[in-house]
């Protein structure tokens, strides 16, 4: 699953013009990971020159207009939701913003500074807790938080049903899944009604009395 999430997540700075580096090539187990296998992913953007972090820290594909370096952190736990009480329990999950993880992942990057984003599937359904969620992240080193949902989302946007991507697997289903209306744009389902539940034989419909 960690292969996939870093494939798509990868295929999401490629679509923003990022240039994506893999720093740990191999599964890390059995050991505590070395500061330099931290991160999942080092991305920079040749055409932004300036590092301009956005105010807010859950971020959007428009949040990364002014990120031009950026050490990526990725969790691809879909089926489960994120919640501040997960900092308790799995420190690790922002160790790749410590000092300590970010100095190699600095110096592969060739640059004294660069935003630090991570990659998380779903938030608390609570306003309250996701603010609590984002603020203890900030506290904690994380610039930006980017959502799966969001991603995804961007992708599925940027996909074109006519082309054919077979130099990538993540936009080759993704096309594939658009070719047979089994994916929408985010504009058009906007626009899509619930088709009405089917009346059973029989059965007459309820309403107010």
């Amino acid at each position: 699953m960690s292969a996939v999430s870093e494939r798509i997540v990868g295929e999401f700075f490629f679509a923003l013009g990022y240039m994506v580096r893999q720093p740990c090539k191999y599964q890390v187990g059995g050991r505590a990971k070395r500061p330099e296998e931290e991160a999942s992913l080092l991305i920079w953007h040749p055409g932004i020159r300036e590092l301009r972090m956005p105010a807010n820290v859950l971020w959007t594909a428009a949040d990364m207009q002014g990120i031009n370096r950026a050490v990526v952190c990725i969790y691809g736990w879909h089926a489960e939701r994120i919640y501040p009480a997960t900092l308790e329990n799995l420190p690790e999950i922002v160790r790749f913003a410590e000092p300590e993880a970010m100095r190699p992942a600095l110096q592969q990057l060739g640059a004294t500074r660069a935003a630090t984003i991570l990659c998380l599937p779903q938030l608390p359904a609570s306003r309250e807790l996701e603010a609590s969620l984002l603020q203890k992240l900030r506290d904690k080193g994380v610039d930006g938080v980017l959502c799966f949902r969001t991603i995804l989302r961007e992708l599925i946007e940027r996909v074109d049903s006519s082309r054919n991507y077979d130099k990538s697997d993540v936009l080759q289903i993704l096309r594939i899944l658009k070719i047979y209306d089994l994916l929408q744009s985010p504009q058009l389902e906007l626009f899509t009604k619930r088709p009405a539940a089917r009346r059973r034989k029989g059965v007459p419909a309820v309403g107010p009395t």
